[in-house]
């Protein structure tokens, strides 16, 4: 775990994908929702199942969505798996986070400093903000960096003892793993994630 703030990601950052399927095998029954483009490949990289709730579009919509399914399923660990754009984006829905608090949710902001779905643009990131203060500005107390695989160790802890709402930002290398794309049929994810939870689809 690191409180360093710097907004460099150099390559020694963490790897993405070995992030992702270390922290996924780590806990198979956390239900997960992941932001558009690369957290989505990035899940569904590390092993498709019915408990990972794959968005397409909403920009900005992760972090809500996570909310209220927390909010929902207060019995299960709920994990927000987004990117520093698309949290960006939805920024003020930490404030009803941070009101909230759910005990069981926490959100990964895989930050790599860029917007890597429109060209690699730098994003805010990278250019001076800060996400965990921004976070902890919000309420949400239990916010914090990291920059080493060994920390994904904190981040497992976390969700599976679901003691408090967890915000962690990972510092990930500046790439781009090809794209290993979940299914696009968004009422088969809905019905498949429902019936996953024991509801009947509609």
């Amino acid at each position: 775990m690191s409180s360093q703030a710097s907004n460099s990601n150099p390559n020694s950052a963490v790897n993405r994908r070995d992030f992702v399927a270390a922290l996924m095998q780590a806990v198979p029954d956390a239900l997960v929702v992941s932001g558009l483009g690369s957290p989505s490949y990035d899940l569904f990289a590390s092993g498709d199942r019915a408990g990972n709730y794959y968005l397409w579009g909403a920009m900005g919509g992760a972090a809500p969505l996570g909310l209220g399914l927390a909010l929902a399923q207060p019995e299960k660990s709920v994990v927000v798996l987004t990117g520093d754009g698309e949290q960006l984006m939805g920024i003020g829905s930490l404030g009803t986070i941070g009101v909230k608090k759910p005990d069981n949710l926490t959100i990964v902001v895989l930050d790599n400093g860029h917007y890597g779905e429109t060209g690699m643009q730098r994003s805010h990131s990278s250019l001076g903000t800060d996400l965990v203060t921004v976070a902890q500005g919000f309420g949400i107390a239990h916010a914090y960096r990291v920059e080493e695989m060994s920390a994904c160790e904190d981040v497992v802890r976390d969700i599976t003892q679901r003691k408090q709402t967890t915000f962690v930002q990972v510092r990930i290398q500046n790439d781009e793993p090809p794209r290993m794309l979940p299914p696009r049929d968004g009422p088969y994810i809905k019905n498949r994630f429902r019936e996953a939870l024991g509801f009947h689809p509609f």
